[in-house]
């Protein structure tokens, strides 16, 4: 895919690969954030309105993180893809359990969406930084922040 021109010092050969690592947690983070949707939605059980309210905060934290990223790509001159479709052909994250209701099985499911998609964050920390763009490595740490925190707040539930 060709690049947009743009003034950032970054070279191209750098800011494809960069592109491309935005790219693929573009698509995880469209995916994640329907899978909280999905627990959200459905979930049942004693403590439903908790979960169905910290799941919704989920999706609205991880929405805001799908337009950090595309933002990001865009303004290295990538496109970002992040259709709805794009992002059910190219996640990495494991299929969310469709069939399931019961509020632990969410938080189980949910928490573990969260972590897989908080490791590749992290391991794209270092890969952007390797490449020459602490603003995209700093990007991903800031995410890797907040993915942290949401993770603690599901995993909270079934901890004791």
């Amino acid at each position: 895919m060709a690049l947009h021109k743009t003034k950032i010092d970054i070279n191209k050969g750098n800011r494809e690969k960069i592109i491309e690592i935005l790219n693929a947690r573009l698509a995880d983070s469209s995916d994640l954030k329907s899978q909280a949707k999905q627990a959200h939605w459905n979930v049942k059980g004693m403590s439903f309105i908790a979960l169905h309210k910290l799941f919704d905060q989920v999706a609205t934290e991880v929405e805001g993180y799908t337009d950090l990223i595309a933002e990001r790509i865009t303004t290295l001159g990538g496109t970002a893809i992040g259709t709805v479709r794009a992002a059910a052909a190219n996640s990495t994250l494991s299929e969310y359990p469709l069939e399931i209701t019961d509020g632990a099985d969410h938080v189980d499911a949910l928490s573990s969406a969260l972590a897989d998609f908080g490791k590749k964050v992290r391991q794209n920390i270092d890969e952007t930084d390797e490449l020459g763009d602490k603003d995209t490595s700093d990007l991903f740490t800031e995410i890797s922040r907040g993915i942290d925190k949401s993770l603690w707040f599901v995993e909270a539930h079934i901890q004791s």
